[in-house]
C-alpha cells in the first residue's frame, strides 16, 4: 500500500460537451509515484502540461534529493561540517520553511533527523546499533544549522549532522507543479507524489472524492469531498521493517532518535501542499492529544489523525465546523 488516501473513481464524470476530456499520466520519480489528471480541450497541450508537471518534479528531485551525489542537498551534506555551503534562493527557502515548522512544533519537525534517519535501511532490515544510534541522535537539532540569508548559505554547528526533506519536498514539488498547471490556466486537475496531493477546482461540477486507506488493511476509513485543496497522509507503513515485534519506520521522532509509535497515520488538509506535507510529519511526531492541540490552533488547517490502537480522531473543525 503505497499511499493511504485514493480517488473514488464512482464519482468520476466523463466529457458531456465538445472536445474536452480527461487526460492524466503517471511516472516513477522522487521515489514514488508521480501522477497528474487533468481537463482540457487539446491533447497536444494537455500532453505538454502533463511533461511539464514530470519535468518540474524531475526537477526538484535533482536539487533535494539527498540520495543523487550531484544535488544541492548531497552537496551540503557532503561539506556543511567544514565549511558554509551557498546554495540556490530555492534550497534555501525550503529549508527556512522547514525551520518554521521546527519553530511551531517545538522540533517535533527537524530536517537533521537524517543524521540519525540516513543509518537506517528498511529495505534491507538494518538499523543502527544502540551506541551508535544514540550516537547520531545527539547531532539532532535544527538550530544547529546556520542560516546565512546575506551569504545564501548552510552550515552544520555540529560534524557528522546531516539533513533531509523527505517531510517536505514532496509537498512543495507538487506546488510547483501546480502553479505551472495554473498559469497555463487549466482548470480541473489533480497532482499526486506519494501520499501528497493537490486539487485543482473541483471534477466538473462535483468535487473530488479522495478515501482514507486504514493503515492496516485494504478497507477505507472516511471518504472526502474536497475541491481546491491539498491533502498528505504520513504513515508508517510506507518504508519499514518490524524486529521482534516493533516497528522500526522512516518517521523519526528527533526527541528520541526513533521511529515515532504513538500514531498509525495522519490525514492532514491545507490550502498549499507544502504545509500539508510538513504537518502530517509533525502532527505523527507529536502523537494525538498534541498532535490535535497544535492543528486545532491553526487556521484553515483540518487532520484526521488514527492512533496505534487504530482509533480514528479528528480536528475539531471536522467535528463542528463552526468551531474553526
Amino acid at each position: 500500500m503505497w499511499v493511504s488516501f485514493f480517488i473514488v473513481s464512482l464519482i468520476w464524470i466523463w466529457p458531456q460537451c465538445g472536445f474536452s476530456e480527461w487526460y492524466k499520466r503517471d511516472e516513477p520519480i522522487m521515489g514514488t509515484r508521480v501522477f497528474v489528471e487533468l481537463w482540457h480541450d487539446d491533447p497536444a497541450k494537455a500532453a505538454l502540461l502533463m511533461q511539464g508537471v514530470m519535468d518540474e518534479m524531475e526537477r526538484i528531485n535533482q536539487l533535494m534529493s539527498p540520495y543523487k551525489t550531484s544535488s544541492e542537498l548531497a552537496r551540503v551534506n557532503r561539506d556543511a561540517a567544514t565549511a558554509p555551503v551557498q546554495v540556490s534562493q530555492e534550497l534555501f527557502d525550503l529549508v527556512q520553511k522547514a525551520n518554521h515548522y521546527s519553530d511551531l512544533s517545538g522540533g517535533a519537525f527537524d530536517i537533521t533527523f537524517a543524521s540519525v534517519g540516513h543509518q537506517f535501511d528498511y529495505r534491507n532490515r538494518r538499523r543502527p546499533g544502540q551506541q551508535e544510534q544514540a550516537t547520531a541522535a545527539a547531532l539532532i537539532g535544527y538550530r544547529s544549522l546556520k542560516l546565512d540569508p546575506v551569504t545564501r548559505t548552510l552550515e552544520f554547528g555540529k560534524p557528522g549532522m546531516r539533513i533531509d526533506l523527505g517531510g517536505i519536498a514532496k509537498g512543495y514539488a507538487v506546488d510547483q507543479a501546480v502553479s505551472g498547471l495554473l498559469a497555463a490556466g487549466v482548470e480541473h486537475a489533480i497532482v499526486t507524489a506519494g501520499g501528497d496531493s493537490r486539487l485543482i477546482g473541483d471534477h466538473r461540477g462535483r468535487p473530488w472524492m479522495l478515501g482514507i486507506k486504514h493503515p492496516r488493511g485494504e478497507e477505507h476509513v472516511i471518504t472526502l469531498p474536497l475541491s481546491d485543496s491539498a491533502i498528505s497522509t504520513s504513515g508508517d507503513y510506507e518504508r519499514f521493517f518490524e524486529e521482534g515485534g516493533v516497528r522500526f519506520h522512516h518517521i523519526i521522532d528527533p526527541a528520541k532518535g526513533d521511529s515515532a509509535r504513538e500514531l498509525l497515520s495522519v490525514t492532514v488538509l491545507a490550502e498549499h501542499s507544502v504545509d500539508a506535507d510538513a504537518l502530517s510529519t509533525t502532527l505523527f511526531v507529536l502523537g494525538p492529544q498534541k498532535g490535535l492541540k497544535l492543528v486545532n490552533s491553526l487556521a484553515g488547517v483540518s487532520a484526521i489523525l488514527i492512533d496505534r490502537t487504530g482509533k480514528v480522531r479528528y480536528s475539531t473543525d471536522l467535528v463542528d465546523p463552526t468551531m474553526h
